[in-house]
């Protein structure tokens, strides 16, 4: 099937008649890779789903006055990042716990998830990833999970290409001796 273009998403949403369609156009073309973006952040498969429906909504209710000069799936991606870390400031506020502690519940979480069906790599590499910061971990799974670019990164974070670059490299290093911490052997 073929990838429909955002210029045609656009142009059907601004007509009443096709608005339906373009939205599940949309739908169709982003809904997986948001639904990705927001599950490696919050972990638990019921949360992610909950955020997707809350970020469809915000995109639906605000698509009319989207402007152009922004790709579509930035635009997306910075709705979904928001509610992501809106939905984790409020777990924490929440529990009244601190990042660490919200770490290690959603690295048990994972561990007990069954939607989770990755090997023991992957499973220590999702809970290295835990361990980072919350822009960081953010940083790294839309550089290595999602392939986007660092200008992209940049648009939908509001931060400098060179800033992402450093935070990445930085990401990575805390992964390496995570991994190598925990003995795990490639």
């Amino acid at each position: 099937m073929k990838q429909v273009e955002d210029s045609e998403i656009l142009e059907k949403f601004a007509n009443t008649k096709t608005r339906n369609e373009a939205f599940n156009l949309l739908l169709n073309k982003y809904q997986q890779k948001i639904y990705w973006h927001i599950r490696r952040m919050v972990i638990d498969h019921d949360d992610a789903d909950d955020l997707v429906q809350d970020v469809f909504v915000k995109v639906w209710k605000n698509l009319e006055s989207f402007r152009s000069d922004a790709q579509l799936y930035t635009w997306i991606y910075r709705i979904a990042t928001n509610e992501c870390i809106t939905f984790l400031n409020k777990k924490k506020q929440r529990n009244n716990t601190s990042l660490d502690e919200v770490s290690d519940e959603l690295s048990e979480t994972l561990v007990a998830s069954s939607y989770f069906n990755g090997d023991k790599i992957q499973l220590k590499l999702q809970q290295a990833l835990l361990t980072l910061p919350e822009k960081q971990r953010l940083i790294f799974n839309m550089k290595y999970f999602d392939e986007l670019k660092y200008e992209e990164i940049s648009e939908i974070t509001g931060t400098s290409v060179g800033a992402l670059k450093a935070s990445f490299h930085i990401a990575v290093k805390k992964i390496e001796t995570f991994m190598l911490n925990e003995d795990i052997t490639f």
